[in-house]
């Protein structure tokens, strides 16, 4: 019996590497491309006529009508489901930062190896995000977010000290002898009150404040 893949959708505007990313994808064992479009606007034009939607978005940058920044930010306010994992030749520090903070789950360059791709989406399927480290070192050293805690309480840094690790938000209430609803709070207070979207900018503010060593 055949196993379920997980569907992916490539957004990038150079046919060509479009075509090569998809075959590569469509060659491993657990995954398959649904469709490839060629900037954000004609992808969300496709979430918006199609019932069926992809667990996985690649999302390039540098692309016309609509690039890879504006299209995820629609992502993560309408389609907050489907992970955006970035692949693009751009590695400043700035790009790479405010897709993450933007709703990204991870960023990947395009001069990658095909393992490293797949791994990468294994891990997205499995834990909702991905990192390199040498994007995190890019990252680290570009973050700007000071050292103040940002008024955090003593649970909730106790929270991000365990969201830096691999345990899952139900894990983490039991270490921590609360309810899920109640690790979901920390979740969103601490979000609002350091201003990210998602776990890798939590685990970046946690490196980048002390909190937390790789």
């Amino acid at each position: 019996m055949e196993s379920i893949k997980h569907t992916v959708v490539i957004v990038d505007d150079h046919t060509l590497l479009s075509q090569a990313i998809s075959e590569l994808v469509n060659n491993m064992q657990d995954f398959n491309v649904l469709y490839t479009c060629s900037n954000g606007q004609q992808l969300i034009n496709k979430l918006r006529e199609e019932r069926v939607h992809p667990e996985i978005v690649l999302m390039d940058i540098n692309m016309p009508i609509m690039n890879g920044i504006v299209a995820t930010k629609y992502m993560t306010n309408h389609y907050p489901d489907i992970k955006v994992l970035a692949l693009s030749v751009e590695d400043d520090n700035a790009t790479i930062l405010e897709m993450l903070r933007i709703g990204a789950r991870g960023y990947l360059l395009k001069d990658i190896r095909k393992e490293v791709l797949e791994e990468a989406l294994k891990e997205l399927i499995a834990n909702g995000l991905y990192h390199t480290n040498e994007v995190t070192q890019i990252l680290v050293s570009a973050l700007n977010a000071g050292d103040s805690d940002g008024g955090l309480k003593e649970r909730e840094v106790q929270f991000i000290k365990l969201a830096c690790t691999e345990r899952t938000y139900k894990e983490i209430a039991q270490e921590m002898f609360v309810s899920p609803k109640t690790v979901e709070g920390y979740r969103d207070s601490i979000y609002e009150k350091i201003q990210i979207r998602n776990r890798i900018g939590l685990m970046l503010y946690a490196i980048k404040s002390g909190l937390f060593r790789p």
